[in-house]
């Protein structure tokens, strides 16, 4: 691919994430704040003393960055609002970094906010776009589901075996929540029980689904160089990737449905970024977007973290548990969270910022290097999907 990349030209130094849940009682200007004071008081930096911002979300206000502005009163500052489906969240931080890198600011700031609960529906909404017929007609639950029997189909793997696979990787995330005061789902949940559930798209049920959420999140940048006058511990960014798909697996009759194509090639192009050569012992935990639990098995794949058709074996193994060799979605994923798509990708970064500060509490990973935050948008066969890899030194 053609990106070059920003390795070690940016540091974050700053971040704040409120609990993600039923927020009643707070607009999104309220959440836009509680998210926002945190990092401005850990750096001792003012709004004022921001040189521009960049807001993710998909609902909240009206279409600008006056949505941002207006709560922070920040006054003769550019604010830049951005949507990416899913992924709206780091691609605010995306875009921050690379107005930073290019010498255009000093300080930058990413926020992202989604008030989700009070719209009256499960999740986003929107009239549908029109099209030509080729796009898909189901939900995001019934377009994932397909993964599972695809999956084991190709690679000779017993469905009801691949079900309890599937489970195990709920069951990791919620106990992973139950750590952790963030997240809005805090119970342990057994595959056991998850399997009896019924499904509500093919074999997936409720419990594997993402739920629905309020949130935001925030995240202050400067030059690499700078790092060190605003905290003891920044995290420098290693490689930021984006690819959006074409949403030709829809009309190829060669997509399989076992394996999301764009997280691969956006996986790949942050590796090549960072000067990773092998993801699995190089990466030392990942936030990923699990949408659904199938997705996450997939992006094990994906992400170079198993050898194709070996995933499943490696959920039973427990490779991906908070003790195991690679723990992934160390706070409880989107899974525990819900997920309110402009705060989402922001959220995965700042569990990364916490664990690559070793400041995680009881779900502190090992001897954290560095760690990757993935999100994905849209459905197999019509997808983007963005990589980012962090880590708590600059590289020699």
């Amino acid at each position: 691919m053609a990106s070059h990349g920003i390795k070690d030209q940016v540091a974050i130094v700053g971040m704040g994430c409120i609990p993600f849940r039923e927020h009643w009682d707070k607009s999104a200007d309220d959440m836009l704040i509680d998210a926002t004071t945190p990092a401005f008081e850990s750096t001792g930096l003012l709004a004022k003393d921001i040189d521009a911002y960049w807001l993710g979300t998909a609902m909240a206000g009206a279409g600008s960055g006056m949505v941002l502005a207006q709560p922070l009163k920040l006054k003769g500052k550019p604010v830049t609002r951005v949507e990416n489906f899913c992924a709206t969240g780091s691609e605010a931080l995306r875009n921050a970094a690379y107005a930073l890198a290019s010498g255009a600011y000093d300080t930058v700031m990413a926020v992202g906010v989604e008030k989700v609960k009070d719209s009256g529906y499960q999740g986003l909404t929107g009239a549908p776009a029109y099209h030509d017929g080729t796009k898909r007609n189901l939900t995001a639950a019934a377009m994932f589901s397909l993964v599972l029997p695809s999956y084991a189909n190709k690679y000779g793997v017993d469905e009801d075996e691949l079900r309890k696979v599937v489970a195990k990787i709920s069951e990791k995330s919620h106990h992973n929540g139950t750590l952790n005061s963030l997240a809005q789902f805090r119970r342990e949940m057994p595959a056991e029980e998850i399997c009896k559930l019924p499904p509500v798209a093919g074999r997936l049920s409720v419990f594997d689904c993402a739920g629905v959420a309020d949130g935001a999140a925030a995240a202050i940048l400067v030059r690499a160089e700078d790092a060190h006058k605003y905290t003891d511990k920044p995290i420098f960014i290693k490689a930021l990737s984006f690819v959006a798909g074409t949403g030709e697996g829809l009309v190829d009759p060669e997509y399989d449905f076992t394996h999301l194509p764009e997280c691969e090639m956006a996986a790949n192009d942050a590796y090549e970024q960072a000067g990773i050569t092998d993801p699995r012992n190089q990466i030392s935990m990942a936030e990923v977007h699990d949408c659904f639990s199938i997705t996450e098995l997939v992006l094990m794949e994906d992400l170079g973290f198993a050898e194709r058709g070996t995933a499943w074996k490696e959920v039973l193994d427990g490779t991906f548990n908070l003790d195991g060799e690679l723990p992934i979605n160390t706070d409880g994923g989107l899974k525990s969270f819900g997920h309110p798509v402009g705060a989402s990708g922001l959220r995965m970064h700042y569990e990364c910022w916490l664990q690559l500060r070793e400041e995680a509490g009881e779900r502190q990973v090992k001897n954290p290097d560095k760690a990757l935050v993935h999100n994905l948008g849209g459905y197999p066969g019509e997808m983007l999907s963005f990589v980012s890899i962090l880590g708590n030194e600059l590289d020699s």
